[in-house]
């Protein structure tokens, strides 16, 4: 029997250098670290291969610190599919093969010249399989050392950066829709103004008078030729401003941003060309539309991307005060550094990963809210003119903090702080001071947007981490209170028929976590948190104020408890209309809370049945001896 040579394709050349961060024991010993995993070279020869952070739970499968590593673990995946395809199909061959023949029906000529074509053909196309899949493969070591060269245009390769970046970052492939249509300018404006108002307000990644001048090119108002870059633009935000309003993957809001996401996609090969402002500009569009559409879009493979692309520009460092001529130049480098740094913290505190790159190897200052804005054209003038940096600015500052105790508490050391108490109070402290320097001119949807980002702070930083293992009685009521404060502040939001600020499916991860710390200190210390037992914080003459505790209605603590856990699985359920992703957390959360909501529901029936047992007995008393309020009864 003929023995089926293996093919090229199953071992594929590897060229991959993986430029990632020292793991903590080199960067502690201050040497250099080859970041091999499962752990490096330098800990691998100590002996301490357990040690390394490369190789302990928090970097565990499937989140690991290295890129790099997360993509060829992808493609090792995809290995396995093709090797599991194949052999389904030799079984398959061979049982064609013991099947009698009926010579009876020999092929003609024809049919062998089509035969030996075919097999032709076959073979061209094994061949082209294999050098696409080495030159994947190879590309990937690439990334960051020569991201900005242009090996990845089309005319140098057939594998261009877009192609590697889809491949990457794609889920579930885009769907051939229908036939393109523009829309009328008046609902192209209406898309435009949404996003302006509600996302760009938070992300200015471009100018407005470049969008607004993609419009009046599109729609030929200035009749002049349309950029690649102007197309992907328009219609990015067409996509992002649709997915954006919409309620459930079923509506025409969903199914309109993915027909314009599926334009977009034919510029992807001239957009995102490796060396351009223009390549993070887009890399940030596509990113915000992933947040929105996790079902065909990873935004953590997109995030990576988009800090590689930053930092191999060098927009992560001023220049030198006498490189700043230009000061448009430098605020928009500045903005867009900060709208990628902002993306990359919230991104990775949700999914619980390390960030792409630590705050010491940046410097880079806030962009100024007073500089000169562009002026949009006349023709295509926005409702409320420029937008004001403002919001972002706050955006900015809150994720700088996020930064700094993120990194302290999940990603420096397993070291347990000295004193974790004053440290967690501090962080408080300066986000409390953060939101009350709010502006009065604050629209009141981004207020709400800030105080669910300052309450799910407190939960993150308050709730156990790498170092600090114990949470004080203080602490726990703390996350019960912050948790039942979050709910019943984006509860209404979730429900709210209308879509305002920039709310995404990391929105549902953030429910789910807050949902799961409220869960873990309710059952530690379930009798103190429901019997209402607040314990006194201790203060020291240096430690920095305790954080207060929110505002609380009069409802007793297993009716607070109750509403709460009913909050988060409607919640759930609601994000689950429009994210997939969203009713596997409602499952978990269900199974999670059951044994509370059982134990909150025996404590309500022993309640009810206490209250019946002390209340008075008023039967056979005279009427005129009744209280007043039971005097005059009607039913």
């Amino acid at each position: 029997m003929h023995q089926q040579r293996p093919s090229s394709a199953d071992t594929p050349l590897l060229r991959v250098s993986r430029p990632v961060s020292a793991c903590s024991r080199c960067r502690a010993a201050k040497i250099k670290c080859d970041g091999k995993l499962p752990a490096c070279t330098a800990c691998d020869k100590s002996g301490r291969t357990g040690e390394c952070s490369s190789a302990n739970d928090q970097f565990a499968k499937g989140k690991e610190r290295s890129y790099v590593a997360s993509l060829e673990s992808r493609i090792e995946r995809l290995e396995r599919k093709i090797n599991y395809a194949r052999s389904r199909k030799a079984s398959v061959a061979m049982h064609d093969v013991d099947e009698p023949v009926d010579h009876s029906d020999q092929a003609d000529r024809k049919d062998s010249l089509a035969t030996i074509r075919a097999a032709i053909h076959g073979k061209a196309s094994r061949r082209r399989e294999v050098a696409d899949v080495n030159e994947l493969v190879s590309d990937f070591g690439f990334l960051s050392v020569n991201a900005t060269t242009r090996d990845f245009e089309s005319s140098a390769t057939n594998m261009t950066f877009a192609r590697l970046i889809l491949a990457a970052a794609n889920n579930d492939a885009i769907p051939h829709l229908k036939r393109f249509q523009l829309p009328t300018r008046t609902t192209a404006m209406a898309l435009v103004q949404y996003y302006l108002d509600n996302i760009f307000a938070l992300y200015p990644v471009f100018s407005e008078t470049s969008l607004l001048n993609a419009i009046d090119a599109v729609y030929q108002i200035n009749g002049r030729l349309v950029t690649d870059f102007e197309y992907w633009l328009l219609y990015m935000v067409f996509a992002i401003g649709s997915a954006a309003q919409s309620r459930s993957n079923r509506d025409i809001f969903y199914a309109d941003g993915l027909a314009w996401v599926g334009r977009a996609l034919h510029f992807a090969d001239k957009v995102l060309i490796p060396g351009y402002v223009s390549q993070i500009q887009a890399l940030v569009l596509l990113l915000q539309y992933s947040m929105l559409d996790p079902a065909h879009f990873d935004s953590w493979q997109l995030i990576g991307f988009a800090c590689r692309a930053i930092v191999d520009l060098g927009f992560h460092q001023d220049p030198p005060k006498e490189q700043q001529s230009d000061k448009t130049h430098i605020e928009m480098r500045r903005k867009l550094y900060y709208c990628v740094y902002s993306l990359d913290r919230s991104i990775s505190m949700v999914h619980a990963r390390t960030f792409s790159f630590t705050d010491d190897s940046t410097s880079v200052s806030y962009p100024s809210a007073h500089s000169p804005a562009n002026q949009p054209t006349a023709s295509a003038t926005p409702n409320n003119g420029p937008q004001s940096l403002e919001t972002a600015l706050l955006l900015f500052q809150l994720r700088w903090v996020q930064s700094n105790w993120y990194q302290e508490l999940f990603q420096s050391s397993r070291d347990p702080l000295q004193n974790p108490t004053n440290y967690t109070w501090q962080v408080c402290e300066d986000m409390r001071e953060w939101s009350e320097s709010f502006p009065d001119t604050l629209p009141l949807a981004f207020k709400d947007f800030f105080d669910l980002e300052l309450l799910y702070s407190y939960v993150y930083c308050l709730a156990p981490s790498c170092r600090i293992q114990s949470v004080s009685d203080y602490g726990k009521t703390l996350i019960f209170e912050y948790s039942i404060a979050y709910m019943q502040k984006i509860f209404p939001i979730s429900r709210d028929p209308i879509n305002v600020a920039f709310y995404t499916y990391h929105d549902a991860l953030r429910v789910y976590f807050v949902g799961s710390q409220f869960l873990a200190v309710l059952s530690d210390n379930q009798d103190q948190l429901l019997d209402g037992v607040t314990p006194c914080p201790v203060v020291t003459s240096n430690s920095p104020p305790p954080p207060p505790l929110p505002f609380k209605t009069g409802l007793d603590n297993v009716t607070r408890s109750t509403n709460c856990v009913t909050h988060i699985k409607e919640t759930l359920r609601t994000y689950g209309h429009r994210w997939e992703d969203s009713r596997a957390l409602l499952s978990s959360f269900e199974m999670q809370a059951a044994p509370i909501i059982a134990s909150l529901q025996r404590r309500k029936l022993l309640r009810q049945q206490h209250h019946v047992t002390m209340a008075p007995n008023w039967e056979g008393v005279p009427p005129s001896l009744l209280p007043p309020h039971l005097q005059h009864n009607s039913y």
